[in-house]
């Protein structure tokens, strides 16, 4: 189904872009949702119109959310949790635990939906991105922590465990390219 677009969608596309999309996503939630309408012949003929409407819309929602972008920007979030000896979480920190966090911080509303992240479940850091819109997407860093440890702590175990994982990895490759040979040895 082709589908011209009249507002902004993430990860699909710009006001007046023209998409072929599943006829399920663009029946059931771009149409009705009024994101989008069907690509019929007197569609395309507003489609300078949409674009110059959706640019207007674009640029005083930026530069209104710019402030709010820069003190996001580079924020750091710590959550304290309970976590196994190999640094696992019981539980995991989800997108809304980052949401309410980075909420109580900043004193703007941010909704799970915004933050660009799949939900933590080791001890570490992390970075996650905030969608404001589709041009504005600060960065912040999320550091996890053992429940009961010092900050500085964790932060020395979470890059033991780093280099850790590096070396079992590069061991992993060793095994494995040492397997055929052994495998090639028996062959014969």
């Amino acid at each position: 189904m082709k589908v011209m677009l009249t507002k902004d969608v993430y990860k699909l596309g710009r006001a007046g872009d023209v998409k072929k999309v599943a006829d399920g996503y663009g029946r059931n939630f771009l149409i009705p949702q009024g994101l989008a309408v069907l690509a019929t012949a007197g569609a395309l003929k507003q489609i300078e119109k949409i674009k110059s409407q959706a640019e207007i819309r674009r640029s005083a929602i930026n530069s209104e959310l710019k402030g709010l972008a820069d003190q996001i920007q580079g924020v750091t979030l710590t959550f304290a949790a309970k976590a196994g000896e190999t640094g696992k979480l019981y539980g995991s920190i989800t997108t809304q635990d980052i949401a309410t966090a980075l909420q109580e911080k900043v004193r703007f509303e941010v909704k799970r939906q915004q933050v660009d992240s799949q939900p933590i479940r080791n001890l570490g850091e992390f970075t996650a991105h905030i969608r404001l819109t589709m041009d504005l997407v600060p960065e912040i860093k999320i550091i996890v922590y053992r429940e009961g440890e010092s900050l500085e702590s964790a932060k020395e175990e979470a890059q033991a465990s780093e280099a850790a994982e590096e070396k079992l990895k590069k061991a992993g490759r060793k095994v494995k390219e040492e397997a055929p040979v052994a495998e090639e040895a028996k062959a014969e």
